[in-house]
């Protein structure tokens, strides 16, 4: 015997939606992210616990994901359709953001996305949200290229770099980001361009070709090389040949600093607060058959038995800058988050230093694209520390396309190597501490 549609809608009841538990979970994920400000690969765990299947689960990121990605444009279609503006929290729009993107970005058909949308809001505005999807999916729309960025963002960005720069980053939140590698032996770079199809722009450096599915490449599972962006490798390029010498690589998890320092010869300490970040830190250095020692600590209260020849502090930040892979940062940071994070850097900064030998180096970076976790940041430190003066990168240290600012520290942007796939946005300053 079947069972009766629900009367209100004409929708089938919900325990008979294929589908249904994966929105369900959707709705719970971007709620965290949106209300509760949780990061989204943090909290995707969370949502999808009662998910066995791997494909609703990656079906739950991707909802997600791209809700975030077309945020605004999703909600300038909601609130064209709708006569009353709905609250930004209120349930009614998660779910009709859920819904929409599916038919705008995920190539669901309108009748099976608002099938699963309904019951998410059972006891709530079903009539509203039927009305508002037919109402928007009747006239095709299509979302924009590139899509808006959200409006604080636009305008802090512009704020910082110029109107330039907000256009370059929703350009380039429009693309797909490249996959690039770093190679455990530098002197393998020509090999492995040719083996993997890529294209390089640095000694150790190999741009993936598109739809690259990385572990079942040549190289990956032997340890060969591992997955790093061209932007997250400098800090470490910063540091050249070691020789032997002592280098402490500071936040260190998930490793590819710290794999880039062992390879070239550093004798390294890699150090970090999250268990399970550096228990994939271990794993990638058994693959790749590299070495260093690992510590679990909080940098506040732990400390090297001896001044180290080089210091790699890689700070806690925003993460804007890594914008491209996680559409979350754009909606979680804002000023509050950003001056609490650059305090921490200055402290992170200020009790670090020391630890550096005299006529040693240190390397501050952060994957960030706000100038108080960069710019600010070491200007504020070099003031403070007058026994350490910036050292300039030279000729070429730094992959092609990136060069150093007149201030002698690097940035990346989002329109860095733009034309090439772009690179993830980053600060870098070496320093040298003065002294003999």
């Amino acid at each position: 015997m079947s069972r009766r549609p629900n009367a209100r809608s004409g929708a089938p009841r919900a325990d008979d939606v294929p589908g249904l538990p994966a929105r369900r979970a959707a709705l719970k994920l971007l709620d965290a992210v949106l209300r509760r400000g949780d990061p989204l690969e943090i909290a995707l765990h969370g949502a999808t616990q009662g998910l066995a299947d791997r494909a609703d689960r990656a079906l739950v990121h991707a909802i997600v994901a791209e809700t975030l990605r077309h945020l605004p444009d999703l909600d300038a279609l909601i609130d064209g359709a709708t006569k009353q503006p709905l609250p930004d929290d209120a349930k009614a729009r998660m779910v009709l953001r859920i819904a929409l993107i599916q038919v705008l970005a995920l190539g669901t058909a309108p009748h099976a996305a608002i099938a699963t949308a309904l019951p998410l809001v059972d006891g709530g505005p079903r009539k509203l949200v039927h009305g508002v999807f037919g109402t928007v999916t009747r006239a095709e729309p299509s979302l924009p290229v590139p899509p808006t960025l959200p409006a604080d963002v636009a305008e802090r960005w512009t704020g910082q770099w110029g109107e330039a720069m907000p256009l370059a980053a929703a350009h380039a939140y429009a693309v797909r980001p490249p996959v690039d590698i770093s190679l455990r032996d530098t002197a393998e770079t020509g090999k492995w361009v040719e083996a993997l199809g890529g294209t390089s722009f640095a000694p150790g450096h190999v741009r993936l070709p598109e739809g690259a599915v990385v572990p079942d490449l040549p190289g990956f599972a032997e340890g060969a090389w591992w997955v790093q962006d061209l932007a997250a490798s400098c800090p470490a390029r910063l540091l050249g040949a070691g020789e032997g010498r002592t280098v402490l690589d500071l936040c260190a998890a998930p490793g590819g600093k710290t794999m880039q320092l062992a390879a070239a010869g550093w004798t390294v300490t890699a150090v970090d607060q999250s268990k399970k970040r550096l228990e994939r830190l271990s794993e990638n250095l058994v693959r790749t058959g590299l070495s260093a020692d690992v510590v679990q600590a909080d940098l506040r209260q732990w400390a090297p038995d001896a001044p180290v020849d080089a210091l790699l502090l890689d700070a806690p930040c925003t993460a804007t800058g890594i914008y491209r892979r996680h559409p979350d940062v754009l909606h979680r940071i804002g000023p509050r988050q950003i001056a609490e994070l650059a305090e921490l850097q200055g402290e992170l900064l200020a009790r670090v230093a020391d630890w550096v030998k005299p006529g040693g180096t240190l390397i501050y970076a952060t994957c960030s694209l706000e100038q108080a976790e960069g710019e600010a940041q070491m200007t504020h430190f070099l003031a403070a520390r007058p026994d350490f003066q910036v050292r300039p990168a030279q000729a070429g240290e730094l992959p092609t396309g990136m060069a150093p600012s007149a201030d002698g520290w690097l940035r990346t942007l989002p329109d860095t190597l733009a034309e090439q796939g772009g690179t993830d946005g980053f600060f870098v300053a070496r320093i040298v501490r003065i002294g003999n």
